[in-house]
This record gives structure tokens, C-alpha cells and sequence, in this order.
């Protein structure tokens, strides 16, 4: 991607699932791709209700902004020497930050909640004021509100504040509910006390914020309360432990991921499928370096619009050398290496292209946003005409990858040309005209976040829906007329003249990293058999047997099945409960009865207790599920042997 921080939003390693407000505008088939109930792994509940987002709700942006008031009179009351700052509303509820002489403590918290049920329990009224700014300044400077005062400083006029009854108000642009009766006592929570640097500036004061949720029913907090659990059950951070998949050590470095041997043969199969894929659509692969010259940097934008995101250069023979944040301006030389003709493009360029970026220590959180991680880039040069039929083919192929990890439900956002931007009207026009129209081919709907394109050109971001319906920002595809400008990229016309490419930056999983963390999470770490870094495990229930496993063992290894023997030679409860534990997809128990009839006892996790198959059948079943990147061996049906 390029060289504005907002220009790659999917591969930003941004921790967090993500929504948009943005306004539908719908293609010729109204609902997104794969719409209905998200695909759940084996023996997982469905979402029980559907939870609105802030955005998408006036009445709720109401609630929570209001709490967030209450919340603040609630501590300011309890608490008379915590001075104030912010409060906004999140898309699950709201947060206020304080500075407050001692930490919130979990007994702090329940007494704080306890106070904003009776602020609500008074019915108080919530007005809107407008004040000159000298009044503003007055009130704020009497309550000695530093904070405040700054925040005043920035605001343009009018002023406005929101009094809550007639003892506290905020500075404040609303919107809030007329009174705190339209607030449930029974639909709100205080979650959790967490540090913040005041604003976002590690070298400013450090701030206590108290996050909370707040919803117009006590049904609705209760299944929140809910999918919060399965997400805890699910954290990618722990599965990573519990399975022995990857880590981060502290003597390493923090953000720097260390793939253990299960983890990589699962990332290794990952980045085939990628491969094949990309082989079957017409790509070629590229391998770039690591590092730069600080030039080339400064040539492409990053170091004006990227360096507090970049490890600071190396000297190297007396030149300075930059680790790369991007992929881009690798793949930008490589087609500038030679002349180019028409009749070469477009050319599609495909590269797992790893890449570093500084994070601040507070804002690391396991592979979602990590210092060093592997994104999945892809560009296309082409003509203008082109940009159609290349957009249609980069959304087929998308599609076609996320789909195989049982990603199937999608939100899709078409950003379009904002204020400061380069580029003629004419070409965005076309650019933009050119997403729209293959959207459009492709029958998907999308909102339109008019504005909201990158400087150098309109892109399309693609939001994917997980088991517990999360919505995470993966894949992106971005047009840009800037790199091609800067690097003075051309190709020979049919006239013979010099003309300018268009360049499209692509993603589909964002960063192998932060995808395979949202994977395990999609799975409960339960992954499809076709992806299990071990599928089969023999448990030989004596020693008699083990030359028997061992054979066993030789034919699904020589099938391409990655299977293992459990030599522990613990009891068959025991064997059977690791294996479970481990969420290991087939367990093969081998007795002497199944030794003396050439077959195994299978245990599947998706399709239950299998009975006696014979070694040829299992091993048959195996290769083939690994063919068809199959959830399961598809045996549930078949008959013992």
C-alpha cells in the first residue's frame, strides 16, 4: 500500500473488528454476499439475537452518550478530586477517561454503578445550552477542569454544554436523551478500568478510562454479555498457547511473532492455497527485499506521511538503509526496470511480502497488531479501460479465498474522491465509475462513505463476519494515481505515445498474522480437517499394536495426511481426552481387534464416533478431504468395515 497512513486501512494490524454509518447504497441484488446466520464450526451455538450497532441507531447513540454523562456525575460525586476529560460513545457502548489522584479499583466500579442507578432513578432532564466562549471558559475555570479548558480551545463556536439536572454538566455537541427516565437500570454494565494517555500521547498524563455498555433492554445486554464469553472462550492468544501454534517473547522483542512447528505448518498451508490460487488467476510472484535505501522512501511519500510508523534507518557503507513498511514501492521499481508496452497489461503481481512497523507498546495485542507481520500484497498495473474487469476479477478471487476459510458473510464500503486528493476529474471519474460498475457485475451491495478515499484514489474495503458475528476489516482494494506520478511509470501506447499506468493496491487477507488470529478465533480453534496441523492421531491402546500403528502411521504420511502416534501410553480415557483437548480432528483408536481386521476405531470431532473403517477407507477419505479443503473426512454415512 502507499504512504498515507489512512491509505490501507485493512493492513493496519488494527486489533479490533470493525463497523461503518455509512449510507447503503445497494448494487443490483439487495444484501450482502452469503447473507444469513455466519458459518459456525462443529457444535457451536447460533447467535441469538441481533445486536445494533451505535451507528446504525439515533436511540442508542443517545443511551450511550447519555451514560457516559452519568457515568462522569457518578464518579465526580464519589470521587470529588477526579477531574474530567472525554467520554464518547463506541459502537458497543462508551467509555469516560478521569484523572483521578488513585486507581478505580473492581469494589470502586460496583459503587460507581450503584450511584449512576439512583442519577437515573431521579429522572433528570438533559439540556442543551449554547454559552459565549468567556462563559465556557468561566464555568470550566470555577470547577478547575484543565481538561476541559484545553478541549475548549479546540471547539469553534457555538459553544454548547449538556446539563444533567441542575448539579453537573459537560461540555458536550450531543445529541442525548430529553431525561434519564428513557435510561434501563437493568441494560447497562460498567465492564472494566483501563489506562489511557491523555490525547493518545504517552508523554502527557496518564488517564484512568472506565469502559461501559449500555443497550435499550436487558435481553440485549444479556446476549451481549454472552457473545463477550464465547469471545474470551475463543481469544486467538490463548488457543495459541493451549495448541502450541505461536508466541511472542519478551527477550526477543515485543510484536514479534515466533511460529512454532504446528502454527507453521498451518501458515504453510495457508500460503499454498494463496499461492494456487493466485497462480489459477493469473499472477506472478515476487520476492523483494527487506530493506531500502532511505531514498526510495523519500521518493515515494512514506517518509512524509508514514515516519511515525517506521523503525528509524541503519547505516550501511555509508548509506541509510530502511526496513520496509510496505510492499508497494518494491513492486513500483520492478515494473519501472524495463519499458513497458499496452500490450503487456495489465500485469498481476502477487508477493507475501513481510514488513515492519512500529507500534506503541499499548496498542500491540497478539497477532492482531504486531511490529513484524507478512502481508498478502498484490498490484496490478493496467489501462484505464481495464480497471473494470481487473476490480471484478480481484472481488471473484476474494471471494473465492475468504469462502474456503468459511468466511461467507461480508460488508462492503466504496470510498470515494475526498476534498484533498490528487489526480484529474476525469480519472477518478473513470476510477470511481469503475469500481462502481464491478460491484455492480459482481451483484454485491455496499455502502457508499462519500469522501473517504485515500488522497491518490477511491477504494473498496470488504468487512468479513465471523462465527459470533464480528465484523473484521480484511481486505482492500485501493486505485491510486500517486505512485505512478511519483515514479514516473509509463507505458507505450497504441499511438506510440507515453502514457501513465493505473495502479491498484491490493489485499485479501490484510496480514497473514492478524488473518490467522481472526481464523482461530472464527473456529474456536477447531479447525476444518483440510487445515489441521494434525489431522489423525492412532492411539494404540497396548503395546502389541504399535508395529501395527506404525504401518498405519507410513501409509496416511505417504497420502499426504499429516497424522501422529500418541506413544504416551496412558489409558484409552485418558489418550481419547488429550486428543479432544487438542482439538485434534480424527482419533484413530487401534486394538487388537482392529489390528487383526486391518482397521481403526474412528472418533471425528465434526461427525461424531465412526465405528470400525477400514485402513484403505480412512486413508482414502483423508487424501481426499485434503483435495477439496473439506471441514471433515465425509465418512458420517458410511458403513463399518
Amino acid at each position: 500500500m502507499t504512504a498515507s497512513r489512512s491509505a490501507d486501512p485493512a493492513l493496519s494490524n488494527g486489533a479490533a473488528p470493525t463497523t461503518t454509518g455509512t449510507a447503503p447504497v445497494e448494487g443490483p441484488k439487495a444484501g450482502a454476499p452469503g447473507a444469513g446466520a455466519p458459518l459456525l464450526a462443529s457444535g457451536e451455538a447460533t447467535v441469538a439475537i441481533s445486536l445494533p450497532k451505535t451507528s446504525e441507531s439515533p436511540q442508542l447513540l443517545r443511551i450511550r452518550h447519555s451514560m457516559s454523562h452519568v457515568l462522569a456525575m457518578a464518579v465526580q460525586k464519589l470521587f470529588p478530586k477526579a477531574q474530567v476529560t472525554i467520554g464518547p460513545w463506541t459502537e458497543s457502548g462508551f467509555y469516560y477517561d478521569f484523572d483521578n489522584p488513585e486507581p478505580f479499583t473492581e469494589a470502586d466500579l460496583k459503587a460507581i454503578k450503584k450511584e449512576m442507578g439512583k442519577i437515573i432513578g431521579r429522572r433528570l432532564p438533559l439540556q442543551r445550552l449554547e454559552v459565549s466562549r468567556a462563559e465556557a471558559e468561566a464555568r470550566i475555570s470555577a470547577q478547575n477542569e484543565p481538561y476541559k479548558l484545553e478541549i475548549l480551545a479546540g471547539i469553534q463556536e457555538p459553544i454548547s454544554l449538556y446539563t444533567l439536572g441542575e448539579d453537573w454538566w459537560d461540555l458536550c455537541a450531543g445529541p442525548h436523551v430529553a431525561n434519564t427516565s428513557e435510561l434501563n437500570p437493568k441494560a447497562f454494565e460498567l465492564e472494566s478500568v483501563a489506562g489511557a494517555y491523555w490525547r493518545g500521547d504517552e508523554k502527557r498524563a496518564q488517564l484512568q478510562r472506565i469502559y461501559g455498555t449500555a443497550w435499550e433492554t436487558p435481553e440485549q445486554l444479556a446476549e451481549y454479555k454472552r457473545r463477550k464469553e464465547e469471545a474470551l472462550r475463543r481469544d486467538h492468544r490463548r488457543l495459541g498457547t493451549d495448541l502450541d501454534l505461536f508466541s511472542i517473547e519478551d527477550e526477543a522483542g515485543a510484536g514479534l511473532v515466533f511460529w512454532h512447528p504446528r502454527g507453521a505448518r498451518m501458515r504453510l498451508l495457508i500460503e499454498d492455497f494463496w499461492r494456487s490460487a493466485h497462480f489459477a488467476d493469473g499472477y506472478e510472484l515476487l520476492y523483494t527485499p527487506h530493506v531500502a535505501d532511505i531514498s526510495l522512501w523519500k521518493t515515494s511519500g512514506h517518509l512524509d506521511f508514514y515516519a511515525e510508523s517506521m523503525f528509524g534507518p541503519m547505516q550501511v557503507d555509508e548509506r541509510q538503509y530502511q526496513l520496509k513498511p510496505m510492499n508497494c514501492p518494491f513492486h513500483v521499481l520492478t515494473y519501472a526496470s524495463t519499458l513497458r508496452s499496452y500490450r503487456e497489461l495489465p500485469i498481476r503481481w502477487a508477493e507475501l511480502g513481510t514488513v515492519y512497523r512500529y507500534e506503541r507498546p499499548g496498542v500491540m495485542h497478539g497477532l492482531m497488531r504486531v511490529r513484524g507481520f507478512t502481508q498478502d500484497d498484490a498490484h496490478v498495473f493496467c489501462l484505464p479501460e481495464q480497471i473494470g474487469d481487473e476490480i471484478l476479477r480481484i472481488l471473484d478471487l476474494t471471494e473465492t479465498i475468504l469462502s474456503t476459510f468459511d468466511f461467507k458473510t461480508y460488508e462492503i464500503n466504496l470510498s470515494t474522491r475526498p476534498e484533498k486528493s490528487i489526480g484529474d476529474d476525469a480519472v477518478w471519474e473513470l476510477a470511481t465509475q469503475g469500481l462502481i460498475e464491478a460491484l455492480d457485475r459482481k451483484g454485491w451491495a455496499y455502502k457508499v462513505d462519500g469522501g473517504g478515499g485515500a488522497f491518490y484514489g477511491p477504494k473498496i474495503d470488504l468487512k468479513i463476519e465471523d462465527a459470533i458475528g464480528r465484523m473484521w476489516q480484511c481486505s482492500t482494494i485501493q486505485l491510486d494515481f500517486n505512485l505512478p506520478e511519483r515514479f514516473n511509470l509509463e507505458y507505450v501506447a497504441a499511438d506510440g505515445s507515453r502514457q501513465r499506468p493505473i495502479m491498484i493496491h491490493r489485499a485479501i487477507f490484510g496480514s497473514l498474522e492478524r488473518f490467522f488470529g481472526i481464523m482461530t478465533e472464527n473456529y474456536a480453534g477447531d479447525f476444518p480437517f483440510w487445515l489441521a496441523a494434525e489431522q489423525v492421531r492412532l492411539l494404540p491402546v497396548t503395546d502389541e499394536v504399535r508395529p501395527y500403528a506404525e504401518g498405519l502411521l507410513a501409509q496416511l504420511k505417504a497420502a499426504g495426511v499429516r497424522a501422529a502416534i500418541d506413544h504416551s501410553g496412558d489409558r484409552l480415557g485418558k489418550l481419547i481426552r488429550n486428543g479432544e483437548q487438542q482439538k485434534i480432528p480424527v482419533l484413530a483408536v487401534i486394538g487388537a481387534q482392529e489390528a487383526e481386521n486391518g482397521s481403526v476405531s474412528l472418533r471425528s470431532r465434526r461427525d461424531g464416533d465412526l465405528g470400525a473403517v477400514a485402513i484403505d477407507t480412512l486413508v482414502a477419505a483423508a487424501s481426499k478431504a485434503n483435495q477439496e479443503r473439506a471441514s471433515g473426512l465425509g465418512l458420517a454415512t458410511s458403513q463399518p468395515a
